[in-house]
């Protein structure tokens, strides 16, 4: 994949993350619209008495008060979250930082990409699970962080390794880390306001008055925007997540220019990358399938790596050795780096 190709890959990705990240306020008022409808068709807020159109009506007038107090809410979740991901993230992944003294050739790995890009090296951080995978994340210079797998250290040789820290890199470099973690925000805003509604339907009969003749059609109404709101943000997540992987693949052979060490990491990862933790902070993992497949996998935050892989044989002139057995490497070639 030529450099002129990738950059403007890289262009297009970052254009439309710009328009998808606008649409997450949106987006929110439609849900907070939704919310209010299902409030008044359950008795907790008042009614016209009159008809349909002017209980709708009479919502929506109410969006000039709710709006700019749900935004305050979100303003400070958001400073919160801002400050805090990395943290959060380490609790959630159970992640934790190492230096070069701990972990030598790995630290050496990522740090010589990171010069012959002229920029400060990430931190580093491992998880101490069995599971194959990596995932970048920060917001700004000096923030940014590189967390692998003890699994991955331990299966991928070194070569391979390098081309997943290349791929994180790459996630750097274009700044998707800084776009996943606003969206991972955005989403645990619209999760909050999610599970409130959720609770509150649970618990409705504890109060209200349900006298409203329009009851039954303002919740139908309210559900279906607050649904629609969901699935559009569910959505969103998703093409910001699979759109990019195929270009940091690409980019990490352009760090490497070995697309065949790309190629066989992804082979040993595939099937293999399972970790524990919530949608926002999986959606920046190198690789998150599903469990099953056919429909659900229409709603995967990445491609396939059989994919992914076709891409690198087609555009990167990379070799695929297909899935991956299992086997150690063979004696005298590239070792695992281990713990």
């Amino acid at each position: 994949m030529g450099a002129v190709g990738l950059q403007t890959h890289i262009w297009a990705n970052n254009t439309r993350s710009i328009l998808l990240l606008a649409g997450f306020p949106v987006l929110m008022i439609g849900i907070l619209y939704g919310v209010q409808l299902i409030l008044m068709g359950l008795g907790f807020l008042p009614g016209t008495g009159r008809g349909l159109g002017d209980d709708m009506a009479l919502a929506a007038s109410w969006l000039g008060g709710t709006v700019p107090l749900a935004f305050a809410i979100a303003a400070i979740w958001f400073a919160i979250a801002y400050f805090g991901n990395q943290a959060m993230i380490d609790a959630f992944t159970g992640a934790r930082k190492v230096e070069r003294r701990s972990e030598p050739e790995l630290y050496n790995l990522l740090e010589n990409l990171a010069i012959s890009r002229g920029m400060r090296t990430p931190a580093l951080r491992i998880i101490e699970t069995d599971s194959l995978n990596a995932f970048a994340t920060g917001l700004h210079e000096g923030r940014y962080s590189v967390t692998v797998t003890r699994g991955l250290m331990n299966t991928l040789d070194r070569d391979e390794l390098e081309a997943v820290l290349a791929h994180e890199l790459t996630h750097v470099i274009n700044k998707d880390v800084r776009t996943m973690v606003i969206a991972s925000i955005f989403a645990g805003i619209i999760s909050v306001i999610a599970e409130l509604v959720f609770r509150g339907l649970i618990y409705s009969g504890r109060g209200g008055r349900r006298d409203n003749k329009n009851a039954g059609p303002l919740i139908l109404i309210g559900i279906a925007f607050a649904v629609i709101g969901f699935a559009l943000a569910f959505v969103i997540r998703m093409m910001l997540s699979r759109t990019r992987e195929f270009v940091a693949d690409a980019g990490a052979v352009e760090l490497t220019k070995n697309p065949d060490a790309m190629i066989s990491a992804l082979r040993k990862i595939e099937g293999r990358s399972s970790i524990k933790g919530p949608d926002e902070v999986q959606q920046m993992f190198l690789d998150n399938q599903p469990d099953g497949r056919g429909f659900e996998g229409l709603f995967a935050t990445h491609p396939p790596i059989g994919k992914r892989v076709e891409a690198l044989v087609k555009f990167a002139d990379g070799h695929d050795p297909g899935p991956w057995s299992g086997e150690t490497p063979a004696a005298g070639g590239s070792v695992p780096l281990t713990g």
